[in-house]
C-alpha cells in the first residue's frame, strides 16, 4: 500500500520559514515526479512545486521562495520555504506520480502569522 506522510508544517511569523517533507512508502518515485500544492481555505488546490529527475518547476507565486528537492534513496521529497508570508497560509499536500493519476498525502497544515 503506498503511503505519502507530510511533515514540518506549523505556524510561523511572516518572513520565517519552514522545510516540509514527504516519506513515501509502498513503492518507490524514483522515476517518478513529485510535486507539492497547497490548498488554503475556501480557495482551490494550487501547484507549488515539482520535481522530475533533475528539472524543477515552481508555480509563480513562489519567486524565489521556496526550493523542492528530494532524497531518492529515502523515498522523499522537500519543500524549503523562506520569507513566508500570510498569504502562504494553507494545507500543504505531497503528490507523487502526477496530479491525475498519482498518490497524494494527507497534507500538513501552514500557518503564517503577519
Amino acid at each position: 500500500q503506498v503511503q505519502l506522510v507530510e511533515s514540518g508544517g506549523g505556524l510561523v511569523q511572516a518572513g520565517g520559514s519552514l522545510r516540509l517533507s514527504c516519506a513515501a512508502s509502498g513503492r518507490t518515485f524514483s522515476r517518478s515526479p513529485m510535486a507539492w500544492f497547497r490548498q488554503a481555505l475556501g480557495k482551490e488546490r494550487e501547484f507549488v512545486a515539482t520535481i522530475y529527475w533533475g528539472s524543477r518547476d515552481y508555480g509563480d507565486f513562489v519567486k524565489g521562495r521556496f526550493t523542492i528537492s528530494r532524497d531518492t534513496a529515502k523515498n522523499t521529497v522537500y519543500l524549503q520555504m523562506n520569507s513566508l508570508k500570510p498569504e502562504d497560509t494553507a494545507v500543504y499536500y505531497c503528490n507523487a506520480g502526477g496530479p491525475i493519476a498519482g498518490y497524494w498525502g494527507q497534507g500538513t497544515q501552514v500557518t503564517v502569522s503577519s
